[in-house]
């Protein structure tokens, strides 16, 4: 019985020091700090992209519309960038709002955070710290994905910052918890959240595991083939994969902190519209959930579309969006 349990302290020691050494070996091969050589801001504006100071961050953003108008920030999921949102600004800016989509924390060629803070929370907290930066006293949010996410956390923070509030494909933090049902529609929640693992199963094979998660959440919609490649190039930057992880990894942890949760977990206090695919994976009993919304709720269910709305079905969300935030003052 003591050999037993010798050799299975062994082997689980064997096992702890390979992942240690592995995931060392690793990041020094893919995630060195030293060989994330920011871009220019010079060289950023050549491709239409500025950035600004916020939360202790660069942040880089496009925009459109007058920018004295009053402000929308449009805020991009994974894997995609705020490149998603060329059709949604377009369509705002001619409505006469000045729009803006940051990259996400992490995301190329916003700043990686030291810290390697990507909770719920943080998300929010820059929401409204670029809505300070634009100086601006309120925004419309709109959100995909992971930007959802940091939309409500962002009214639950502070809902008086955030005029109105758009959600798309991701329902409130509170009506989803860990299940089989949560796994077996969304398994990319464990599957991206064990560390270098992960990275090594969204790198392989040409970052393959990206094409299937496109396929897995919208089946009769696929991105063009310079999109791909533009968001492979983005994640095979060092540190890039590890940083758009980080969001799944930090909600577990997040997910511990009982303060943050209950902040999370709050009714939205400002008027919200919400849109969800119906060939999404998510369990649509999610989205029914209208009294966590106490400033009045609306959902749109689009039909023959998945998750990627913004690009999918950018004008049926553009015309419900601008009935429900009328036209600028």
């Amino acid at each position: 019985m003591e050999r037993l349990l010798l050799i299975g302290l062994f082997v689980i020691f064997g096992v702890i020091t390979l992942l240690v050494v592995g995931n060392g070996l690793w990041n020094r091969r893919y995630n060195n700090p030293a060989e994330d050589v920011p871009a220019t801001d010079a060289d950023l504006l050549t491709h239409g992209i500025k950035t600004i100071q916020a939360n202790g961050l660069r942040f880089a953003y496009r925009d459109a519309g007058n920018a004295e108008s009053a402000l929308v920030v449009l805020l991009h999921g994974f894997p995609e960038t705020a490149d998603c949102f060329e059709a949604m600004l377009t369509a705002l800016a001619k409505a006469g709002y000045y729009a803006v989509a940051p990259y996400m924390r992490g995301y190329y060629p916003t700043d990686i955070p030291a810290s390697g803070d990507y909770a719920p929370l943080t998300l929010g907290a820059d929401v409204i710290a670029l809505i300070d930066a634009f100086h601006r006293k309120t925004a419309i949010v709109i959100g995909h994905d992971w930007g959802a996410v940091a939309a409500y956390a962002a009214a639950n923070l502070d809902p008086a910052r955030v005029e109105k509030l758009v959600a798309i494909s991701i329902p409130h933090p509170a009506t989803v918890s860990l299940s089989l049902n949560t796994l077996r529609r969304a398994p990319h929640f464990v599957q991206l959240s064990a560390g270098f693992l992960s990275e090594f199963l969204a790198r392989r094979d040409n970052f393959a595991y990206i094409d299937h998660l496109y396929a897995f959440w919208s089946p009769h919609w696929t991105p063009s083939a310079a999109e791909m490649t533009s968001i492979k190039t983005d994640f095979a930057r060092a540190g890039r994969l590890r940083a758009a992880l980080g969001y799944y990894t930090s909600l577990f942890a997040d997910r511990l902190n009982r303060q943050h949760t209950a902040i999370l977990n709050k009714p939205i206090t400002v008027p919200t519209l919400a849109f969800v695919g119906e060939d999404d994976n998510a369990d649509p009993s999610w989205f029914d959930r209208s009294s966590l919304f106490t400033a009045g709720y609306q959902l749109y269910r689009v039909h023959e579309a998945g998750h990627f709305l913004p690009q999918e079905a950018a004008p049926f969300l553009m015309e419900h969006i601008l009935r429900f935030i009328g036209m600028p003052a």
